[in-house]
């Protein structure tokens, strides 16, 4: 056994051999004081206080989960026999019935301490009852016969005891190990399905992902053919109103409608390219491209009025061989996140840096923040802070990123000032020609205004 098993068991034996003293006790009381006369009752009383005390003081030591005099064990054996052998010879010797706390002793020495003291326990009392029997004077072979009686009985018992206790320490430790053993399969068991219900999750998760993509393409398949045939039909009579003389007002109207005509028709194009089947093949892409692609998709979200975007881009950054649209939905992802998370007139920052042979990319936005509490669990599915959010855009950016072997994303820091993901891309030596920051996509009608920094080139515009 392990040294708490032993500890367990010393405390489950002394609770014994307290129930054990205190019954001995009781009894001994209504011995001298109910059941007969006894010449000697005010010495026995004596002794049966001086026991009680004990008794107390074990009790005492029990309740506080310790064992009393834990270290001095053949110390309580005699002090138990020279007690026993003071009541049998103030009561009637060895036919005194407490002669039988010498077999009390016994269990209670053999439950609480290893067979060699309980065998040295069980000499000592011996020792005890063949003294007082020679005090006393073993006159006729009746005596003599009780005595051998008791000593045979004192042999018996402690053999049988330590026997039992054996058996019992035995079983506990087998039942210890067994519960232990237990105990770490059923650990196992959470375990696995733990990760088997984490798994599940993920897969239904990214299955609900790509239902709700499949709606939105035949949606926007839909939205497309439906309003791409009367604008392609508007702009035929455009056309042939432009090649019929008109006046310089109605020319200029006409070239205006032919405009947003064409405005429109981008726009569609666009959304129809977001929901496109997504494709699984690698290509040779410029990053800051694919960066500009998600921010023409998200000009047309609902909350980009008054939000301005801020792009740091590095110069001289590699192509990588990645699987573009599954990129595009992770950058779109993570800037919608940042509107979210900004009120009007915040600011959304994109930067791009090469560090230890990485490609990183950091969104950063000046909004509220994350919980601290949630920062923990904001990659797992499900998991949202948004009111009407759904849990999944996260997760579905972790997961992407981790099973294309693309790179990894992580949350950079967070407080009440705002918060940062950065995106870190394997960028393999020699798979590309070095780039310089691409033009910014303006999310307004009107261009962004540009200035030059020494990472690159920075444009800002207002959503």
């Amino acid at each position: 056994m392990s040294q708490q098993q032993e500890f367990h068991w010393e405390l489950a034996a002394e609770s014994i051999t307290v129930r054990i003293r205190w019954f001995g006790l009781i009894a001994g009381y209504l011995l001298v004081n109910v059941i007969g006369p006894h010449a000697n009752r005010p010495a026995l009383n004596a002794i049966l206080a001086l026991g009680a005390v004990y008794a107390l003081l074990d009790t005492w030591w029990s309740m506080r989960r310790r064992v009393f005099l834990n270290n001095w064990p053949l110390t309580i054996s005699l002090m138990e026999a020279v007690f026993i052998g003071l009541l049998c010879h103030f009561e009637q010797g060895l036919a005194s019935p407490f002669r039988f706390y010498y077999l009390l002793s016994i269990v209670t020495c053999a439950v609480r301490n290893p067979p060699a003291t309980a065998w040295t326990t069980c000499g000592l009392h011996m020792a005890s009852a063949t003294t007082l029997a020679m005090m006393s004077g073993v006159s006729n072979r009746d005596e003599l016969t009780a005595l051998l009686v008791l000593l045979g009985l004192m042999v018996w018992l402690t053999w049988a005891s330590t026997a039992l206790v054996g058996l019992v320490k035995d079983a506990s430790q087998r039942l210890s190990s067994l519960n232990g053993r237990l105990q770490e399969e059923q650990t196992l068991l959470e375990q696995r399905i733990a990760e088997r219900t984490r798994a599940l999750q993920e897969s239904q998760a990214l299955l609900v992902q790509r239902e709700k993509q499949a709606a939105f393409g035949l949606l926007a398949a839909g939205i497309a053919h439906e309003v791409g045939n009367p604008l392609a039909a508007i702009s035929q009579l455009v056309q042939m109103l432009n090649l019929r003389p008109t006046d310089e007002y109605t020319r200029e109207r006409l070239h205006m409608v032919d405009s947003q005509l064409r405005r429109i028709q981008r726009t569609l194009r666009e959304l129809v390219d977001f929901s496109r089947p997504v494709t699984r093949e690698l290509s040779l892409c410029d990053i800051h491209v694919v960066i500009n692609d998600a921010l023409n998709i998200a000009k047309y979200y609902k909350r980009r009025k008054g939000k301005h975007i801020v792009t740091e881009f590095a110069a001289d950054l590699p192509r990588l061989r990645i699987i573009r649209d599954q990129l595009v939905q992770v950058f779109l992802n993570l800037i919608l996140n940042a509107m979210d998370a900004t009120q009007e007139g915040g600011t959304l920052t994109i930067s791009t840096a090469m560090r230890e042979g990485r490609l990183e990319i950091t969104v950063e936005d000046d909004g509220h923040g994350i919980p601290p509490e949630a920062s923990q669990r904001i990659f797992e599915p499900y998991y949202t802070t948004k009111e009407t959010g759904t849990g999944l855009g996260l997760f579905v950016c972790r997961n992407v990123l981790e099973q294309s072997g693309a790179g990894e994303i992580i949350l950079t820091h967070s407080s009440d000032s705002g918060t940062a993901f950065t995106v870190s891309l394997h960028c393999e030596e020699g798979s590309g020609s070095r780039l310089t920051p691409p033009p910014s996509v303006s999310l307004t009608t009107e261009p962004l205004t540009t200035r030059q920094q020494a990472t690159g080139q920075q444009e800002a515009g207002t959503l």
